[in-house]
């Protein structure tokens, strides 16, 4: 489907990453239902959905994670409660599904994946999710944005890519495009950021990311695109409904055109180069006398709303910062603060756990976040003090 070269790892990740998405796109079946002719039956810790359509033969499918969660949602059950239900009262989860859905029709769009052909196993039920949703595919999302990549100056190579039930996410680094950090001897490379869900849990996005090379933290600029799948218009989901498959395959190669130009632009060695700045200009924010990086890291917590969990993480990416060459030996900063937190997310990232997977990312954004924070909020870690 695309060359790999320009792209490829050592690892094979780019050609992982296809096989995947390929693998998937052949056992993927989407169809709208009544909520009417559906039926829940729980058994062994699992729910199964029966769908029955005039015309068709009754579907099975069975939830995973995801699509379950949707199911209690869209029920208005607790995700909690319902989980109890599933593993200690099936027969009173089936229940309460089955009356909902059944007295409150609703028209919802069942995104499955087909069981494999040797198989007398049920389906898998991946998302629950409104008819008006707008599909926008994870090979759709490479088809834009891989042409411009490869043809790009940049010499674009993969760092890693992760599939989960929730998203795809493809990390990029620059061979060619590299340049001073904070300060002398933080080496850091233009990157870039490529996500998608099929499955309603983010929008179609593409972000610039910046890479420290001694350690390979990355962290989400604020140049970032997005095109959300179901719109927060009602009316924009109204009109998506009652396009013909012409104008919704006219509209996706709208998105597809947009996202190629803006890869492009994000390849540019000048937007690379304003970010670069800004970690110049952080490494002379420090910590006033007599705030401790205890105190700070605190403070960042407050501010990033991170749990305690997460704030002695970002403590202990903290002190794995100092050690490092170009901040060994000099004040806290507020660019040693923000690889503190990238650095809780390479962490994630190592250890390549699904559920990790899914928060990488959002530990990137963060530490974007802690670099254009506004004067006051910085103030406030600045000049923190322990509780």
């Amino acid at each position: 489907m695309y060359s790999k070269e320009n792209l490829e790892n050592g690892h094979g990740d780019f050609t992982a990453l296809l096989s995947t998405l390929q693998d998937q796109a052949s056992r993927k079946i989407d169809f709208v239902a009544d909520t009417v002719g559906l039926d829940f039956q729980t058994r062994g810790g699992a729910t199964t959905v029966h769908a029955e359509q005039t015309g068709m033969a009754t579907i099975a499918t069975r939830c995973n994670d995801t699509a379950f969660g949707q199911v209690l949602a869209k029920a208005d059950i607790d995700t909690r409660t319902g989980r109890r239900l599933q593993e200690n009262y099936p027969d009173v989860l089936d229940l309460a599904l089955n009356r909902i859905y059944s007295s409150e029709s609703k028209s919802v769009m069942l995104r499955t994946f087909d069981s494999p052909a040797d198989s007398n196993e049920p389906g898998e039920l991946r998302a629950f999710l409104s008819d008006k949703y707008k599909r926008f595919d994870n090979l759709d999302m490479l088809s834009a944005v891989v042409p411009p990549l490869m043809e790009s100056d940049a010499r674009w190579q993969i760092v890693n890519s992760t599939v989960t039930e929730k998203a795809m996410t493809l990390r990029l680094k620059s061979e060619s495009i590299t340049g001073r950090g904070a300060t002398v001897g933080d080496l850091m490379a233009l990157g870039m950021t490529l996500g998608n869900s099929e499955t309603g849990h983010s929008s179609a996005v593409i972000a610039m990311l910046i890479w420290t090379l001694i350690c390979l933290n990355g962290m989400q600029t604020s140049k970032k695109e997005r095109s959300a799948h179901l719109t927060s218009s009602q009316s924009d989901s109204a009109v998506w409904s009652v396009l013909s498959s012409e104008a919704k395959e006219a509209d996706n190669a709208a998105l597809s055109m947009k996202l190629r130009d803006v890869a492009a632009n994000y390849s540019s060695t000048e937007a690379f180069e304003e970010v670069l700045q800004s970690f110049r200009d952080a490494a002379n924010d420090t910590l006033s006398d007599g705030t401790t990086p205890q105190a700070a890291v605190e403070q960042v917590g407050r501010v990033l709303q991170l749990t305690k969990k997460e704030t002695a993480s970002v403590l202990d990416g903290l002190f794995s910062t100092m050690g490092q060459r170009g901040y060994a030996g000099q004040p806290v900063s507020r660019a040693a603060l923000v690889n503190a937190v990238t650095n809780v997310g390479n962490d994630a990232r190592l250890r390549a756990e699904e559920v990790q997977a899914d928060d990488v990312g959002e530990w990137e954004k963060r530490g974007g976040r802690l670099l254009d924070l506004p004067k006051n909020q910085w103030t406030s870690i600045a000049t923190a003090r322990a509780a």
